[in-house]
């Protein structure tokens, strides 16, 4: 989204834009999959119950802030061959205090959420079988072992696999409810119906949006693109990605416009309103339809669990890399593809691996206390406005190289996603129970 060149003057080696070939997308995809989980299309659905077509221009916002953030994190590894963490320490020691307690707080009831979130659609599949805790253990421990074992390639094709399913379910059962085309497009025209503000916003903002954006500049490393020179790749992986992830909520606010609103059926809020959403497909559709659909429930949740095993883990590899090499003084090489295959194999990634799979199995059979709750909710709300705010700071300073700054539409995109997340942040602070 920036307007820059497509080329360093410096000439660095290699500095020659690479052709762009859908053999290339991959890290935007990994995104966009972990991205979007199953309480992401509950909420989508939610809004298209209430409100019908009306909101599918905040939809498409939605997808053009993402298509910002997105870019803004893989243009900056690409820029400076630094990781994001390393540009969050540049700018003080609070980025590194809140990101230490985020990343610990947030693992650890992040990881029960999203192994009751994959477990629920085999439950819904396979009644008979073990309960919801069982499965959700079963599903913790197969993406702990997926990602332990397996290197970035092997875990970018499992994703995309991931969401193939999501995307044909999605689009599937969207055809299937006959959506009304003129609805449709009369809903691009921006409109606020009574009482939507608080459901535009999160579409704009919900849907895609987690820590996992920033860990789409170490997928980018991952994939091999380490300087400028991918940076055109870079950004169309980026389109696709959540150009797909816009087809996703475009799609899921078809089918709460048609199946629910028309119906005025009420969805109960939570990964649970898929089961729901399941039941009536049957009712109305068959088995089939039913059952094919809580499959791409399993992908779109199943893909967000093994995404933030990965991605989140990388993420704190890094941080206790740089942690380190701050204490003793010493350099920290640029970002690389090896250097990212180093620290998948690295203790820290694995002790993180750990600390997402076996603690959070205690919240399966515990309520979660009440101050957990408080931290968890205000810590998660607080990550969007820091990612897009610190990136605003970050490409708009020396730390960048000038022809990788932002231009005036970056800079707009940046400040209207950080003002949106500061919103949504204030809102999601007032929601918890206090």
């Amino acid at each position: 989204m920036a307007e820059t060149s497509e080329t360093t003057e410096a000439g660095e080696q290699g500095s020659r834009p690479r052709t762009s070939s859908w053999r290339h997308i991959g890290p935007g995809i990994v995104v966009a999959a972990t991205g979007v989980g199953a309480g992401d299309l509950v909420a989508t659905l939610i809004a298209g119950s209430k409100f019908g077509y009306t909101l599918m221009w905040a939809a498409v916002i939605g997808c053009l802030v993402k298509i910002s953030l997105a870019e803004a994190v893989g243009r900056w590894h690409l820029a400076t061959g630094r990781t994001l963490f390393d540009g969050w320490r540049t700018l003080g020691g609070w980025t590194t205090g809140y990101f230490a307690v985020y990343v610990v707080i947030w693992g650890f009831v992040y990881g029960a959420t999203a192994m009751s979130s994959s477990a629920l659609p085999i439950v819904a599949l396979f009644p008979d079988g073990p309960g919801l805790k069982t499965w959700a253990i079963i599903t913790g421990l197969v993406g702990l072992v997926f990602v332990w074992f397996n290197q970035y390639a092997v875990f970018e094709k499992v994703m995309t696999v991931l969401i193939g399913v999501m995307f044909v379910v999605v689009v599937y059962v969207a055809i299937r409810v006959a959506p009304d085309a003129g609805a449709s497009f009369a809903g691009l025209l921006p409109v606020l119906p009574d009482g939507s503000l608080i459901y535009t916003l999160g579409l704009i903002g919900g849907v895609g949006g987690t820590i996992t954006m920033a860990a789409y500049g170490y997928w980018v490393n991952a994939k091999g693109w380490s300087d400028t020179s991918w940076m055109k790749v870079m950004r169309i992986d980026n389109r696709v990605a959540y150009i797909t992830t816009g087809i996703f909520v475009v799609a899921m606010l078809i089918v709460g416009a048609e199946l629910l609103h028309s119906s005025q059926i009420a969805l109960t809020k939570g990964d649970r309103g898929l089961i729901e959403l399941g039941r009536i497909l049957e009712d109305r559709f068959g088995a089939g339809t039913a059952k094919l659909f809580l499959v791409g429930f399993f992908a779109a949740s199943f893909s967000s669990l093994i995404g933030v095993w990965h991605g989140v883990s990388l993420m704190f590899a890094d941080f206790v890399e740089r942690v380190r090499a701050a204490r003793d003084g010493a350099e920290v090489e640029k970002a690389s593809s090896e250097k990212v295959g180093r620290q998948q194999r690295s203790v820290p990634f694995r002790a993180y691996l750990l600390w997402l799979t076996f603690p959070p199995m205690t919240l399966l059979w515990l309520d979660e206390p009440f101050g957990l709750v408080i931290a968890y909710g205000v810590l998660g709300a607080f990550f969007m406005p820091f990612l897009a705010l610190t990136l605003l700071w970050l490409l708009n300073s020396s730390r960048t190289p000038r022809e990788w700054r932002n231009g005036w539409l970056s800079n707009g995109m940046l400040g209207a996603a950080g003002l949106l997340f500061l919103v949504l942040c204030v809102q999601q602070v007032r929601e918890l129970p206090w």
